[in-house]
């Protein structure tokens, strides 16, 4: 059974850096791709940032040039580093795994606190 599991969240400061793991366990099989998404108190779920089983990345444009996406193939596991956070960063951050097409496996979250 695969799991996936996010760690690193917390309480920073604005101008702050956080970075957060996803490690993704079980019978993965291939390189799949990952990514984030989070969700804000009263806000719909929004897209953070992904990377490809090939490496490619992707963010959205409010996280542009602030956060960066890597991943260690060898141990299943993706990075979110972030930068110059914001206080509208807060949110609980979400990691996925894509399994197949229209199949994401969802982490349980992580909260990132930004203090202004």
């Amino acid at each position: 059974q695969v799991q996936v599991v996010e760690s690193g969240g917390g309480l920073v400061q604005a101008g702050g850096s956080l970075r957060l793991s996803c490690a993704a366990s079980g019978s993965i099989g291939s390189i799949k791709p990952m990514g984030w998404y989070r969700q804000a108190p009263g806000k719909e779920r929004e897209f953070v940032a992904r990377i490809t089983s090939g490496g490619t990345t992707d963010y959205a444009d409010s996280v542009k040039g602030r956060f960066t996406i890597s991943r260690d193939s060898a141990k299943n596991t993706v990075y979110l580093q972030m930068n110059t956070l914001k206080p509208e960063d807060t949110a609980v951050y979400y990691c996925y795994v894509a399994l197949g097409v229209g199949s994401l496996l969802w982490g349980q979250g992580t909260q990132v606190t930004v203090s202004s």
